[in-house]
């Protein structure tokens, strides 16, 4: 897992049928500080997460678990929404 922030929507009428229903969003991983790290990427919502939210993302099979449905195209899966982040160096 890894946090993020979502940073688009994406839109596809025309998707795989195990797509139908689920909302895809563009994420961008972050560092613990909240600094933006790597590239940006696409991922399914399961939380009902918004623009500009910070999020965990779960990838792999991981995140075709999170739908239940282990024949899936889904790579990553946004698993909550984050209220807060305490570290402790």
């Amino acid at each position: 897992m890894y946090l993020a922030k979502v940073v688009g929507v994406i839109v596809a009428t025309t998707k795989n049928e195990a797509l139908v229903g689920k909302k895809i969003l563009i994420v961008q991983p972050l560092n613990t500080d909240y600094n933006p790290i790597g590239n940006s990427e696409v991922a399914i919502d399961s939380v009902g997460a918004g623009t500009g939210e910070i999020v965990l993302v779960s990838t792999g099979s991981s995140a075709r678990q999170v739908f239940d449905e282990e024949k899936n195209p889904i790579d990553r899966a946004i698993v909550a929404i984050v209220d807060n982040i305490e570290v402790n160096n």
